[in-house]
């Protein structure tokens, strides 16, 4: 196993599938036998609501982080081996919580679970920063597009500034006829290439469905890619497709799990990773220039 079990999962630009990416490890990982929390870090905004079904006095993130809730009545089970800890959609609920008290949650859950992933939520305030310090390492999240490059300069700066070390980068909704090296964007931006995950239709199927793409369609091209992340960063063997059979919403899977809230709009949160159309890009990948551009830029702003 990886030494380092808990990590914040960041960028520095919304829509780029930074919820996917981190349902989809986390599920994975549950798939392979691993103990699992993923917690919604992005306190004002609640990205896996779509994956937990709330009532509106259901304990969250935010009682914990507010009025001193225990973490466990915050804890909700996903499928086996893995369980949510969502932020609630209050406006006044997120305007009383303290993001300091995300230290203990996170040192609590470390020792319950094998892996802790927080989904940081993007852009800067002290609140996005803060979970950059506490994992053990961060995975930064972009799509290939030049305004999503240059924001995860951003990211990678916040994280040093923070405490924090960058494990690497997952470039979503990569294309393989593109003329953009991915190994060249890692490297401009001094950071490993983790991997990529290839632009998957069902990606956004799985959302409207409230289920992890792994296990949504498991033999599709993004879940495959998703899993062999999980593999890499566990150090551990994980089959590249389920030996499952797929779980879609008329699928076996457990009562309270998985359903998606009807106050979560999948159109604009970043779990549509792989094929999400509100990027500002248009869907357009970005060429090899303007990804350099995108980064000289990000450099030259510091």
């Amino acid at each position: 196993m990886s030494h380092e079990t808990v990590y914040a999962i960041a960028s520095g630009k919304g829509g780029v599938g930074k919820t996917t990416t981190t349902v989809n490890l986390g599920t994975a990982l549950a798939e392979a036998g691993e103990r699992v929390a993923v917690v919604d870090a992005d306190l004002g905004m609640a990205n896996l609501a779509g994956f937990v079904s709330l009532s509106p006095d259901s304990t969250t993130l935010h009682d914990v982080l507010s009025d001193g809730a225990p973490i466990d009545d915050a804890t909700y089970r996903i499928t086996e081996n893995i369980v949510a800890v969502p932020s609630g959609t209050s406006l006044d609920e997120y305007a009383d919580t303290s993001p300091e008290g995300l230290s203990d949650v996170v040192a609590e859950l470390r020792n319950k679970f094998d892996y802790v992933f927080l989904d940081v939520g993007a852009g800067v305030s002290h609140e996005t920063v803060l979970p950059l310090g506490l994992a053990d390492a961060v995975i930064l999240v972009s799509t290939p597009e030049p305004a999503a490059i240059h924001d995860s300069k951003k990211t990678l700066e916040l994280t040093e500034r923070a405490g924090g070390e960058v494990a690497g980068l997952v470039l979503t909704r990569t294309r393989p006829e593109s003329d953009v090296s991915y190994d060249e964007v890692a490297t401009r931006l001094e950071t490993p290439l983790l991997g990529t995950i290839p632009e998957d239709p069902s990606a956004r199927e799985s959302v409207y469905a409230g289920t992890p793409l792994v296990v949504y369609r498991p033999d599709g091209p993004a879940a495959t890619a998703y899993r062999r992340l999980a593999a890499d960063l566990a150090g551990i063997e994980i089959p590249t497709t389920s030996t499952e059979s797929s779980a879609t919403p008329d699928g076996d899977q457990p009562t309270d799990s998985l359903a998606q809230s009807d106050d979560t709009d999948p159109d604009s949160s970043s779990a549509s990773s792989t094929a999400d159309d509100g990027d500002d890009s248009g869907g357009r990948e970005a060429a090899h220039d303007d990804v350099s551009s995108a980064i000289t830029e990000a450099e030259s702003d510091t």
